[in-house]
């Protein structure tokens, strides 16, 4: 699969499982109409899914230029939290806007899916490079 190809499937699949589960949880816990929790994921899962394919494709021009080839729990601790940071510089402010909430309560609502999906990013990661294979920039 070429590089770009990868990207846009992990990219993909990764974000429609993302909504999947996303959703439901936040019309559940915020006792949202579910249009609305939909909605709202789906606005942050097109964020997330822009940011998802450029993060990959930085992240991989770094790991082209490391001298230890192969994804280490280490590594992909880094590429977690770095793809997480990013994501809350971008989705804090969209929430606060949809939510009419100050940029700290939306930073504060998102702590949660923050955790959520740091694990999820790893998982989700590791799982998608068993089925698919390592890229070429961590194969040694």
């Amino acid at each position: 699969m070429s590089p770009r190809g990868r990207r846009v499937l992990q990219a993909l699949l990764y974000e429609g499982i993302a909504v999947a589960i996303v959703a439901p949880t936040l019309t559940w816990i915020f006792g949202s109409p579910p249009l609305t929790a939909f909605t709202l994921t789906l606005a942050t899962s097109a964020v997330a899914l822009s940011w998802n394919y450029l993060y990959n494709a930085i992240f991989e021009r770094w790991e082209e230029r490391q001298p230890a080839r192969g994804r280490s729990l280490a590594r992909r601790l880094v590429h977690s939290a770095g793809f997480e940071l990013g994501l809350v510089v971008l989705l804090v402010p969209l929430i606060a806007w949809w939510l009419e909430v100050s940029l700290w309560q939306a930073f504060l609502a998102d702590l949660g899916l923050m955790a959520f999906f740091f694990f999820y990013t790893m998982v989700f990661t590791w799982a998608f490079d068993r089925v698919f294979g390592l890229p070429a920039s961590a194969r040694a």
